[in-house]
């Protein structure tokens, strides 16, 4: 079982927006044998850390698995924890995205990036 976060990720108006409107979770199984769960956690911060995005996923071998949350909030972090047999196998990546769906870049994390 390993737990990643993105870390705070902040998100404050910009000429009358937020960067972000909407992140993108990915995530892949690349195991070709066993399963992995995910619990996915998402936080508003605005001076508390609120809970705003809780949902489990359980994915099979070579499973993708992508969904698309509300992000329009002046600073926000997302929390997996994988466990399972393929757990170590899981690859999760976060897509920040503007108004027109096109990808934040600074708000772009991928496996390697999201923190333990």
């Amino acid at each position: 079982m390993a737990v990643l976060s993105t870390g705070p990720i902040e998100n404050n108006l910009s000429g009358g927006s937020r960067p972000t409107q909407q992140v993108t979770i990915k995530m892949v199984n690349t195991d070709s044998i066993n399963t992995s769960n995910v619990l996915i956690e998402g936080y508003f911060l605005n001076g508390t850390r609120t809970l705003y995005v809780l949902q489990s996923v359980n994915l099979t071998p070579g499973q993708v698995f992508s969904q698309t949350y509300y992000a329009n909030l002046d600073g926000y972090e997302y929390v997996f924890t994988t466990g399972g047999g393929a757990a170590a196998s899981t690859e999760i990546s976060v897509w920040g995205k503007d108004s027109t769906g096109q990808i934040v870049t600074a708000h772009r994390i991928v496996s390697n990036e999201l923190v333990l």
